[in-house]
């Protein structure tokens, strides 16, 4: 390219790169009037052409360098002229270089210009879009609220168009009219619901006055009914000495039902199940006088009626208020009431507020001891508990081991299996519970009672555990189902608790009682005799070594209770520990052994003893004797004892000691031993006098 057409050329501006100041000093009309060569070589030139002439230029420019490295190292006068000549022909390669360049930055600018239009396009076809779908939008919301209009008229429940039409007069609905007009019908039938609605009014009225006379004529009445009140009374006073004979004490019964107007609804639905029940059990007994109550089942209630009437009056007027909440602060300084056994705050007192009434029922047995059973009614917790007492005619202090066969605290306990009484049945009370700082309910039941599952049963209440709910209403049904069952196992209890202190005292003095009815369980000569019998604690229980099995088991929990056996014959000794369900004889006893002789043999290390565990624990069945088996718990002991003869007499004697056998050998066996383990025959067969192998 000659020296001419590079004057000619103008000047490339770059758009990217290079200082921005001196473009935006020129004006904009200058800058776009400028053009450019290139820009017309654009349209017409191939690309790829551009491209390969640039690799062939960037080729001969490094060849030309190289050529005029090796000219300058050799450093010849003659390479002068031809070093000149190489040079030159370099500057018209980075010409060409140039304008490629130009080119190429010529072709970005058009490909960012087209790509502007079309974004540009693209955009305004969005813009389009937007504005057309909120119109859309728009449009649907207006057609919803049409849509979702409501009238009043739609409020009102009209008569069906078929009654319309049936019932109303032909001035009124127009069925020429208004049977094609939708519009016109709903405006006949109002017409036709406000004509009815004036009748309406009109036969209200006349019923208001027909009430007024009703109600005049029912004072009348009321005022004779409490005239002829004080007659009736005098006529019941007078029968008093009937009824003592007749023991039909009507005036009694009618002062109970009285006063249970006053009871909670809970307490209530026990008073009145409980004497449906006791009156029911009379008529079984007594057919022929029908209305005589059941002397073995008394229920009455307690407590002061005053504050019970006082829970259901209306607050007075403002002033009253304040003067007795004046009055009460007043009180409440100079004095402060103990609650419960311990200084409780305000919060506990209240929530934990009894009923001032309570509901008594008490179970007289055949040997004319009684359970006395007092209900009671948590107000704010919506729970009832019992409190229990038991009076006998025979004076049972005699048994040390028995002391707490009577307790209140384990009388009832688990009357049904699994229920202890020391926790809440009610899931709403652990809210209430935490708002004023109580841990447990179980601190507080030897004062309030015992919140047994079947307490709540009898007045009614059921607590589902997945809803906790701070209101459950009494239920007459639930309380009916669960009374004949639950008297029962009243009766049971303290039948099997009074069973078990007279067998403790014959125990502790070493004799184990066998009835009759047992006698042949039992051989008639017995070495092993009983030495002692003591209670022991759980966890004394749970300290010994050959405990573990049960206590894995989990059949001995801390609510059982625990006593010690020790029964002996010569130098062996048989310890056996007791853990009793407090739901004996339903629940058998469970004996847990180990024999002191010749070292230590328990059911870990000696099969045989392990053996004799199994004919107490598992054979249990055979031992209950006559019903309701409440001497099962002496008649394992005493085949404790015959096991032991039996273990001791079929024992291996050592021929090289001299002298005669500590345990000869008295009771007749089939076999000594049998199997690998050489077990022991504990059977007794009865009447032939010989034990055998189970």
């Amino acid at each position: 390219m000659s020296d001419s057409g590079k004057k000619r050329k103008p000047k490339v501006i770059r758009t990217d790169g290079g200082p921005q100041e001196g473009k935006r000093s020129r004006p904009d009309s200058e800058q776009e009037g400028r053009y450019y060569i290139e820009e017309a070589e654009v349209d017409f030139r191939d690309p790829n052409k551009d491209y390969e002439l640039y690799k062939q230029t960037c080729q001969e420019l490094q060849r030309l360098m190289a050529e005029i490295q090796d000219l300058k190292s050799k450093g010849s006068k003659e390479s002068a002229a031809e070093i000149e000549e190489k040079r030159v022909q370099s500057c018209v390669q980075f010409m060409n270089l140039k304008k490629l360049n130009r080119l190429a930055h010529i072709r970005l600018k058009k490909g960012r210009d087209q790509t502007h239009e079309a974004k540009q396009k693209v955009d305004a076809y969005h813009l389009q879009l937007q504005n057309l779908l909120y119109e859309v939008m728009h449009l649907q919301k207006e057609i919803t609220k049409c849509l979702e209009f409501k009238s009043k008229h739609e409020e009102i429940d009209l008569v069906s168009v078929e009654e319309f039409y049936r019932e109303a007069p032909a001035e009124i609905s127009k069925p020429d009219f208004t049977i094609g007009e939708p519009h016109q019908q709903t405006l006949a039938r109002l017409d036709w619901e406000l004509e009815q609605r004036k009748r309406l009014a009109e036969k209200y009225k006349e019923c208001q006055a027909s009430k007024e006379e009703i109600l005049k004529e029912i004072e009348v009445k009321k005022e004779y009914l409490s005239s002829l009140q004080p007659r009736l009374n005098a006529i019941m006073q007078a029968s008093l000495p009937v009824q003592e004979y007749l023991a039909m004490p009507f005036d009694q019964a009618h002062k109970q039902y009285k006063i249970a107007q006053h009871l909670p609804p809970p307490l209530y639905v026990l008073f009145v199940q409980s004497s449906s029940y006791s009156q029911a059990c009379a008529q079984l007994k007594h057919s022929s006088q029908p209305y005589r109550q059941d002397k073995k089942l008394t229920v009455t209630i307690e407590g002061n009626v005053e504050e019970a009437k006082a829970l259901f009056k209306p607050p007075e007027d403002s002033q009253d208020d304040e003067s007795d909440s004046d009055a009460e602060e007043e009180q409440t300084t100079k004095r402060r009431r103990p609650t419960l056994g311990v200084q409780l705050d305000d919060k506990w007192k209240e929530i934990l507020k009894r009923h001032p009434l309570s509901v008594c029922l008490n179970l007289k047995c055949q040997d004319n001891s009684i359970l006395h059973l007092a209900f009671y009614y948590l107000m704010n917790l919506n729970i009832m508990t019992v409190q229990s007492k038991v009076t006998t005619a025979l004076d049972l202090s005699g048994a040390i081991s028995a002391g707490d066969l009577l307790s209140p605290d384990s009388l009832l306990s688990c009357l049904y299996p699994g229920d202890h009484g020391m926790k809440t049945p009610n899931p709403a009370n652990l809210y209430q519970f935490d708002k004023v700082g109580i841990l447990t309910l179980s601190d507080y039941v030897s004062e309030l009672g015992h919140p047994y599952s079947w307490v709540q049963k009898l007045g009614g209440l059921h607590f589902p555990k997945d809803q906790p709910q701070c209101v459950v209403t009494a239920d007459n049904s639930l309380s009916a189902s669960h009374m004949e069952k639950t008297m029962k196992l009243l009766r049971a209890r303290l039948l099997s608790r009074l069973a078990l202190h007279k067998q403790f005292s014959s125990l502790e003095h070493g004799i184990v009682p066998v009835s009759s009815e047992c006698q042949h369980l039992f051989p008639t000569k017995i070495m092993s005799c009983l030495v002692n019998w003591s209670t022991i604690t759980f966890e004394d229980y749970k300290d010994l070594s050959f405990t573990n099995e049960v206590m894995e088991s989990g059949l001995a929990e801390d609510t059982h209770m625990y006593f010690s056996a020790v029964i002996e014959r010569g130098t062996a000794k048989l310890q056996a520990v007791v853990a009793m369900n407090p739901g004996y004889c339903s629940f058998p006893p469970i004996f847990s052994l180990c024999l002191h002789w010749k070292g230590e043999r328990s059911s870990s290390n000696d099969d045989n003893i392990r053996a004799l565990e199994s004919e107490v624990n598992v054979y249990h069945k055979e031992l209950c004797g006559p019903k309701p088996g409440y001497q099962l718990l002496t008649n394992q002991l005493q085949r404790l004892c015959m096991g032991l003869d039996v273990y001791l007499e079929t024992e291996s004697y050592d021929n090289s000691v001299e002298g005669p056998k500590e345990f000869p050998q008295e009771k007749m066996c089939l076999r000594l031993v049998r199997g690998p383990n050489r077990m022991k025959p504990f059977k007794f067969n009865f009447p032939q006098g010989f034990f055998s192998h189970r």
